[in-house]
């Protein structure tokens, strides 16, 4: 069964840190680009971070760039986004998603979602 499952989303305070993960089941994770993307309440869905299949390109939104952090771990089939100095416009749902090409291109999997809410 093709699964991604987000985890590790949480309420924080303004500056705090948070580091989301994503599960993947009945893929292999090294053989696709991860994407993770945010949706707040009455916006637009934004993509904040990519990775390509070979991590040799990375991007971020220029509203994360310097505080989030795009990872994997092929051994344990897990991506991760480390994000630190986390601010109120953080607060939103994270998703994260799987493509067969690369960054820039589409996405075909995605996780659930989980909450990250910043405040004090």
């Amino acid at each position: 069964q093709l699964q991604l499952v987000e985890s590790g989303g949480g309420l924080v305070q303004p500056g705090g840190s948070l580091r989301l993960s994503c599960a993947a089941s009945g893929f292999t994770l090294r053989n696709y680009a991860i994407g993770w993307f945010r949706q707040a309440p009455g916006k637009e869905r934004e993509e904040v971070s990519c990775t390509s299949i070979s991590d040799r390109t990375t991007m971020y939104a220029d509203s994360v760039k310097g505080r989030f952090t795009i990872s994997r771990d092929n051994a344990k089939n897990t991506a991760y986004l480390q994000m630190n100095s986390l601010k109120a416009e953080d607060t939103a749902v994270y998703y994260c998603a799987l493509g067969n090409i690369g960054c820039g291109y589409e996405f075909t999997y995605w996780g659930q979602g989980t909450q990250v809410t910043v405040s004090s």
